[in-house]
């Protein structure tokens, strides 16, 4: 079974995904994938990024690990795979996500985009599109621990994906942030 741990970047995937492998459970991270492996397409220079090809990358994944196995996926990317069974997307509020992003150095513009990508439940929006509902778990990270988030993502493990309902979509809500940018304050 492969496990999508997807979400803005900025909202922690990487240092849970460190945690949940330090349990035992295999993690792949999908960008280091793509560019040991060189399933970059292209260079998109305005925005900083790379352009990969989805399509290498699944194939790549189905061919190394046994659908068998429970795996983790972690990317922000990792929700487009065709081989993915499960999605477990983090959520930031928008203002936290701001100083996690800016503590790392990134450029204004590509926290900005983020920002107006988590406002707008851009994943979420990608996520519900391609899965069932019953296959989609979102947890708010604002004011969590690292520790704290693995422990949700393994509760959610250990209870077979059922009865989780605390995780079920649609209890986030940033779209009034939005209006942050368009209010004057006199």
């Amino acid at each position: 079974m492969f496990i999508a741990i997807t979400g803005t970047p900025g909202t922690g995937k990487t240092s849970v995904s460190k945690i949940i492998q330090k349990e035992g459970f295999e993690v792949v991270d999908l960008n280091k994938v793509a560019c040991e492996n060189n399933f970059l397409i292209s260079r998109d220079e305005k925005r900083d990024t790379n352009i990969v090809d989805i399509k290498e990358i699944n194939d790549y994944i189905k061919n190394i690990y046994p659908e068998t196995e429970l795996v983790f996926i972690e990317g922000h990317l990792s929700h487009l795979l065709n081989c993915i069974d499960k999605v477990i997307l983090l959520r930031c509020h928008p203002e936290f996500l701001r100083k996690n992003l800016s503590t790392k150095g990134w450029k204004e513009s590509k926290v900005k985009e983020n920002i107006e990508a988590e406002i707008l439940d851009i994943i979420l929006c990608e996520v519900v599109e391609k899965y069932h509902e019953k296959d989609i778990f979102e947890i708010d990270v604002t004011e969590k621990s690292v520790d704290r988030i693995a422990n949700d993502i393994i509760e959610i493990i250990k209870n077979n994906f059922r009865n989780v309902k605390k995780y079920n979509i649609g209890k986030i809500d940033w779209s009034e942030e939005i209006l942050k940018d368009f209010l004057i304050i006199g």
